[in-house]
């Protein structure tokens, strides 16, 4: 159906925002695993192959350096220590060891992380106003002799970025990761010293163990409790003199002059780590909210499918306050350019076991031969009323001003009926509370794979929608393929309104506004024609989602309301808040980090909560295929649907709300019709015959 709603921009342009976003957001998570070791990790040192240059293991000290003399080294003044803290800092014990060094009168040399430095530069601000010596621990404590060469230099770099925007320094002191005392820069290790020396850089290990603190030494401490209790009884020996830094006790110049730039890098580097520590904690909760909701969604789905099949009685024939509605019916069948299918679904119709059938065909401006297939039928049933196009809307309240009965019945022009299904439609309207009533639409062309992830959805997605729906009491939409209403519902609230490009959505809000009931009844089945290619799919979900927002929103005081309107809306509107909408647009986000878990995470932890939430769709489609009278043969393509459909109609509803928000308008977005409903069911275009179920 065509429709009078403009498009006032190119809805490509919305693709903008995601192009920009989902990189970014993928690129802050690729560094916060880098951060982590969790991407171009080197967390452990290979055996050594060869032995550290004797200058270095049997050399005057733990402080090295290379000059254009060569290897020099030095170690601390007879009876002063170099208390040094690799690490960090770190926000519980980096305070307690500078309390206890400013009670002792006492300055240390901290060789810190970049990472844990941007993330505590308040910490590494104090280090500094209190007199301590800051060094380079790496950005991350990666083993420098084991990490690539891009890895190597970020590993330098961004240290010195990051004590550049964090305290306005940039040092020229080195601790290398796993080393120790200076015997254990052998091997690729000694290599890695090698380039960092060729940097400028002086490297500082630590005196063994056997050597007293008489003889003057480096200590080397991590920033633990034990660090702690064993500095503090350090502290007190009184063989030493002096506690000083590394630079103070060798006369070293520490640090080199920070640019401007260097500086506002730094404090750039703060900002994005933050962002990207903040990205990563909310994603996590997110993850675990989102998972949660999601099993419980899944769960109430199948308890609410559950309680539905028991309750059937309530408003069906056969219960015994019920009578059979037997009433003459309208059934209003809009059309544009629906020459492909329209016959077959006049055709099924007359073939409906229900009595007093009077099927309206509105030819909604066609410029094919829609109208003239319509009038060819030649039973007496069917008229066929011609109107310049105006929408689906238009075409329908025109059709309503045809209608002879009090029962209405709404199909589209590309559905194909099974024999009773009218007559099961209208028999919950027997209850005067009663206002509307949802068929159930079945996939009739699900031959290609496409088709298939479209049947499952219908199955799996709306149909126990609409049971836990029916439940609830908050049916948010009797669709177009099929529904029933009471006339003088549908007169009450104005007819069927153009407002939104969803006006079955519309309508059924409105009436549950009007305090009507609306109720599904998964007897009545009528089989539709699906879009076979992306573009249909794209452009037809499109209109649903953008539709069903604007629905939302025009009906979105029923949430303050009271009575049946205010149930509705607490409940219809609200689900359909959190599940079809915010869901929708946190899911990119989160199977990326899902992604993400999988590369560079636990690999098997991650994949295994995937294939669990995965174990329990299948599982709930399989229940919902079985309520709906369908074979399961086709939940093999459930896990390609979660990967690639899905996906899909995430993106779908992301850019349906970026037009929104940007108040793009949408015209009538037509599928390409090729008469194909009733492939399931053996019917053809022509309709012949249908078997009954």
């Amino acid at each position: 159906m065509k429709g009078r709603h403009k498009q006032s921009r190119d809805p490509r342009g919305h693709w903008l925002l995601l192009i920009l976003v989902l990189p970014a957001l993928f690129a802050a998570l690729l560094f916060e695993g880098w951060t982590n070791h969790e991407v171009d990790a080197a967390k452990t040192r290979s055996p050594c192959t060869s032995p550290a240059p004797k200058a270095v293991a049997e050399g005057n000290g733990p402080v090295v350096g290379i000059n254009r003399n060569g290897i020099q080294t030095g170690s601390m003044p007879a009876r002063t220590v170099a208390l040094t803290f690799d690490g960090g800092p770190d926000p519980v014990w980096t305070p307690r060891l500078l309390d206890l060094l400013r009670r002792n009168r006492a300055r240390a040399t901290f060789f810190l992380h970049g990472a844990q430095a941007v993330r505590h530069p308040d910490l590494v601000r104090r280090i500094r106003a209190e007199g301590h010596e800051i060094g380079s621990n790496t950005y991350t404590g990666a083993v420098l002799g084991e990490a690539s060469a891009l890895r190597f230099t970020a590993e330098l770099d961004l240290t010195q970025t990051a004590l550049a925007g964090a305290a306005g320094v940039n040092t020229t002191l080195l601790r290398m990761p796993r080393t120790t005392t200076p015997d254990t820069l052998c091997g690729r290790e000694w290599r890695a010293a090698r380039q960092a020396t060729g940097r400028g850089y002086v490297l500082v290990t630590a005196d063994k163990g056997t050597r007293e603190p008489a003889q003057g030494l480096v200590r080397q401490f991590s920033q633990t409790a034990a660090a702690y209790a064993e500095t503090r009884r350090l502290l007190k020996n009184p063989d030493v003199e002096q506690f000083t830094t590394v630079s103070d006790g060798l006369d070293l110049t520490p640090y080199t002059p920070v640019p401007t730039l260097g500086r506002r890098q730094g404090t750039a580097l703060i900002w994005v780590t933050k962002a990207g520590q903040a990205f990563s904690t909310v994603m996590t909760w997110t993850l675990g909210i989102a998972g949660a909701l999601g099993v419980l969604r899944l769960a109430l789905l199948a308890l609410f499918a559950r309680a539905h099949v028991r309750r059937l009685e309530r408003f069906r024939p056969g219960a015994p306050w019920m009578r059979e509605v037997t009433e003459p019916v309208t059934v209003l069948v809009p059309a544009y350019n629906e020459e492909a299918g329209i016959e077959s679904t006049v055709r099924s119709l007359l073939a409906s076991t229900h009595p007093g059938l009077q099927i309206v065909v509105i030819d909604d401006g066609s410029t094919d031969r829609t109208a003239d297939i319509a009038e060819g039928i030649g039973d007496p049933r069917v008229e066929v009323v011609r109107k310049p196009n105006g929408g689906k809307a238009a075409a329908l309240n025109t059709g309503l001003a045809h209608a002879r009965h009090g029962i209405v019945v709404m199909v589209d022009a590309d559905t194909v009926f099974e024999p009773d299904a009218i007559h099961q439609l209208v028999q919950p309207l027997a209850h005067p509370a009663v206002g509307a009533v949802s068929g159930n639409t079945k996939v009739g062309n699900r031959r290609r794979l496409l088709a298939k992830w479209q049947h499952l959805e219908y199955c799996f997605g709306f149909n126990l929608d609409r049971r836990m729906f029916e439940v609830l009491e908050c049916m948010t939409t009797v669709p177009g393929a099929i529904g029933a209403f009471r006339r003088e519902a549908l007169v009450g609230v104005g007819g069927v309104s153009d407002d939104t490009l969803a006006e079955d959505t519309d309508l059924t809000m409105a009436l549950w506004r009007a305090g009507w009931r609306v109720l599904y009844e998964e007897s009545a089945v009528a089989w539709t024609e699906v879009p076979t290619s992306l573009r249909q799919l794209w452009r037809q979900r499109y209109r649903w989602s953008y539709g069903t927002i604007q629905a939302m929103w025009k009906h979105r005081g029923a949430v303050l309301a009271s009575g049946t309107a205010g149930r509705f809306g607490r409940r219809g509107l609200t689900y359909i808040a959190f599940f079809q909408v915010l869901l929708p647009l946190l899911a990119p986000v989160i199977d990326v980090y899902a992604l993400y878990g999988v590369l560079f995470l636990d690999p098997l932890t991650s994949a295994g909560v995937w294939l669990a939430f995965l174990g329990v769709q299948v599982v709930s489609a399989r229940y919902a295929l079985r309520l709906d009278g369908e074979t399961t043969g086709s939940l093999w393509s459930m896990p390609l649907q979660i990967f690639v459909y899905r996906q899909l109609m995430y993106l779908v509803v992301i850019q349906s709300v970026v037009a929104v928000l940007l108040g793009s308008r949408l015209k009538w977005q037509r599928m390409q019709r090729s008469g194909t409903a009733g492939e399931h069911i053996g019917g053809t275009a022509p309709y012949k015959s249908l078997p009954t179920r």
